[in-house]
């Protein structure tokens, strides 16, 4: 296979009122799980620090994430409590699944030149055309 066929996005907070923070974070994520194509959507807290919280959400695919967050519903109810997340990279593509259906490889759909062309550059005459790896 060569794109994956899940999506995660993992989403890091630094809470003060723990109990005030989960039920807020299980309201604001009602209308992001209720979206097409999400596989699952859960609040986590962890069992070291007492401060640290996450949000895990699973896709289909990149771009049922990126429809769902387009949302009406998502944008008022949800986008907001995203937004007090931690800063720092929370996507994430699955390439290696080990479950009970089996044992799954993906190619990452990253592109190729991602660490090297700028969002805006991808037209410009100095962008050497896409081959393929072989």
């Amino acid at each position: 296979m060569s794109e994956p066929t899940a999506f995660t996005v993992i989403t890091r907070y630094r809470v003060r009122d723990f109990a005030l923070w989960i039920e807020q974070a299980k309201q604001a994520l009602m209308p992001l799980a209720s979206q097409p194509l999400c596989l699952g959507a859960e609040v986590c807290a962890s069992i070291d620090d007492p401060t640290l919280t996450l949000i895990v959400t699973r896709w289909a695919s990149v771009g049922d994430y990126r429809r769902a967050m387009a949302s009406f519903d998502v944008k008022l109810h949800t986008v907001p409590l995203l937004s007090q997340s931690i800063d720092e990279p929370s996507a994430f593509e699955v390439l290696h699944h080990h479950g009970p259906d089996g044992v799954m490889d993906w190619n990452s759909a990253r592109a190729y030149d991602a660490d090297h062309v700028d969002l805006g550059a991808a037209a410009a005459d100095h962008v050497r055309p896409r081959t393929d790896p072989a």
